[in-house]
């Protein structure tokens, strides 16, 4: 059974919603599952699936045309680089992270834990950043 039909049934049997509520938000699931879903129940929508980003210009670096930038990273990125990083013996870890200070990049990876990554998931499902200056568009969300 779909999980949304689920969640559904689960409310109207908890009373939360009913009977008629219920078979609308099936019927609208029919037509737009997540947007229904979220829309009608207050429940958030699945969990984001790709960071996006997106640079429109009108010019490119070399000045000859339009530049485009189009750039869609899989969330699980996210979790296999925090499933990877604990597998570092902490004697690198000390290392790399004075390495990358030196780089300019202020980040401590004995901090890395599992559980913020998806702390940090959960929050970039609500993320949508649109950046428009005279030249450029850029747009960093998630999907």
């Amino acid at each position: 059974m779909n999980e949304h039909r689920k969640q559904i049934l689960e409310m109207v049997a908890a009373g939360t919603i009913t009977v008629d509520e219920g078979g609308q938000l099936l019927a609208a699931l029919e037509e737009k599952p997540e947007e229904a879903l979220s829309a009608a129940t207050g429940m958030p929508k699945t969990a984001p699936r790709y960071l996006r980003v997106v640079v429109d210009s009108p010019g490119n670096f070399d000045g000859d045309g339009p530049g485009k930038v189009n750039i869609r990273i899989p969330i699980q990125l996210l979790r296999a680089g925090v499933q990877l990083a604990s597998l570092i013996p902490p004697s690198a870890l000390t290392q790399v992270n004075e390495e990358l200070r030196k780089s300019g990049v202020p980040v401590d990876l004995t901090q890395l834990k599992p559980a913020h990554i998806e702390d940090l998931i959960e929050q970039l499902s609500e993320i949508a950043i649109d950046v428009d200056q005279p030249d450029a568009k850029v747009r960093v969300f998630c999907e």
